[in-house]
């Protein structure tokens, strides 16, 4: 017998262990020293076939081993199978709300501006070059709906010109510019809407109000039902603050009340607004990680009392963890989905690796910069250009010191950009980094109640 490649940490009374291929196995101190010490004669029978049937160990004349953790990989690396899928048509960056927490702007930013008609035409021109036959185009702001008109001829050009590929709509909105008109155009292209929902009123309205300070909660409630009413899909992020931490039931129960079956639980970025009112919003990883705790637990307990609900962050992981396949999440994929993954088009012709790197750009730096689509009207160009290799081999995990020893990099993801804001650096210097402890943190509870807990894992394979 031989080992596979794996890496492991001391989890409880346990050891966990992972492959390149996703599986993993938690082993008694004893079972790992057998494991280590290649001596499998004295393993368990039933340890013995777990790990032969998860890939950690394989016959030394098995000359089809190699095929068959093949298929396994492939499908933990999907996404390196396609070309940029997401793009994501940034149409202003002026905004009629003024969110504690917003990492698209800074204070120091006062020129607003909104995409022209040519701009965005060249725009779609260069989106519909990427070999993939399946597009995501994605409307964001700022608050794109002060621009539905460039919305509706991005939809409508694309449609005219898009040849064989299919593309899929979707918009990032507050819903208060939200018409009937709107609604209606929405319905009849199939278009997503994507909401932000904070969780019940005084902490929504603490988050998300306008330049008065007003609340958005009521009419983002009356919006969703106004979408819903059309039969119009919809769902919406929460993005956590100091107050969320107060009451993670009230968030999930608030998403209840909504009808909203899917809440995905954002950490703070620290970009933009959210850098700089740190102070009042922020919080420690460890306080995060603890609200995350409670909140995957409460759902768990409603999942088994018969209440569907699903969390995003989860779930994306799970579908790693538990289903061998990753899907094309961009922040958590290796190399991570910038240029190759997704291209933000700002409103001013400037191409960016992701919505991050123009995130980045509002703060004053152009690093992720790929182009402009009044320079560069050829997506070949933006591939082979400097900016979009050197982000990629900076967000291979496999390569990162630290992050290649790490038990949960088959499932895990870095990003050269908040490395760059926080460190100066694209490559990370620091082991442990915020982000990363965000992360590991994150998966330490996933794996936390999957272990030894049967009726949690059963409740998670829903989800996948």
């Amino acid at each position: 017998m031989k080992s596979n490649y794996y890496n492991f940490k001391k989890y409880k009374d346990k050891y966990l262990l992972t492959n390149e291929e996703g599986k993993y196995i938690f082993l008694s101190e004893e079972e790992f020293h057998h494991l280590v010490y290649r001596e499998y004669n004295k393993l368990e029978e039933g340890i013995f076939v777990r790990l032969k049937q998860n890939y950690f160990i394989y016959d030394e004349n098995d000359e089809v081993f190699i095929e068959k953790v093949k298929e396994q990989y492939r499908g933990m690396k999907s996404y390196l199978f396609s070309a940029t899928c997401l793009h994501i048509f940034v149409l202003t960056n002026a905004c009629n709300l003024n969110c504690v927490y917003c990492q698209a702007q800074d204070s120091e930013q006062n020129n607003k501006g909104s995409m022209s008609v040519e701009t965005a035409k060249r725009a779609v021109d260069i989106a519909l070059q990427s070999p993939e036959k399946h597009l995501t185009f994605e409307f964001q702001g700022g608050e794109p709906l002060l621009c539905f008109d460039v919305i509706r001829f991005i939809i409508e050009y694309s449609q005219k010109n898009c040849n064989d590929k299919e593309i899929e709509y979707s918009l990032v909105t507050n819903t208060l510019l939200l018409t009937d008109e709107m609604i209606r155009f929405f319905k009849t292209h199939a278009v997503k809407i994507s909401t932000s929902l904070d969780g019940p009123q005084w902490i929504h309205d603490g988050n998300r109000s306008d330049k008065s300070g007003r609340g958005s909660f009521s009419a983002v409630h009356d919006n969703i039902g106004r979408l819903k009413q059309y039969k119009v899909p919809v769902g919406a992020i929460q993005t956590t603050t100091r107050k969320s931490l107060e009451n993670p039931k009230g968030i999930i129960d608030a998403y209840l009340e909504e009808r909203l079956p899917y809440v995905f639980i954002r950490p703070l970025t620290p970009l933009g607004y959210a850098s700089e009112h740190w102070d009042e919003i922020g919080y420690t990883v460890n306080e995060f990680i603890s609200f995350y705790r409670e909140i995957l637990e409460y759902m768990l307990r409603l999942n088994q009392k018969g209440v569907r609900i699903i969390e995003g962050h989860a779930r994306i992981f799970l579908r790693k963890i538990l289903g061998g396949f990753s899907e094309n999440y961009m922040e958590l994929r290796s190399p991570c989905g910038a240029a190759v993954g997704q291209i933000a088009y700002y409103y001013d012709g400037n191409i960016y690796t992701c919505d991050e790197g123009r995130m980045l750009a509002e703060m004053g730096s152009d690093s992720f910069r790929l182009g402009n689509v009044y320079d560069t009207l050829e997506y070949d160009e933006l591939m082979n250009c400097g900016v979009c290799k050197v982000t990629c081999q900076a967000s291979v995990l496999e390569a990162l010191p630290d992050c290649c020893e790490c038990v949960y990099h088959p499932y895990c993801g870095v990003c050269p950009v908040i490395n760059l804001a926080l460190e100066k650096n694209i490559y990370s210097r620091q082991a442990n980094s915020y982000r990363c402890r965000i992360y590991k943190g994150m998966l330490d509870t996933i794996f936390g109640l999957i272990y030894n807990n049967e009726k949690a894992l059963e409740v998670f394979e829903t989800w996948i």
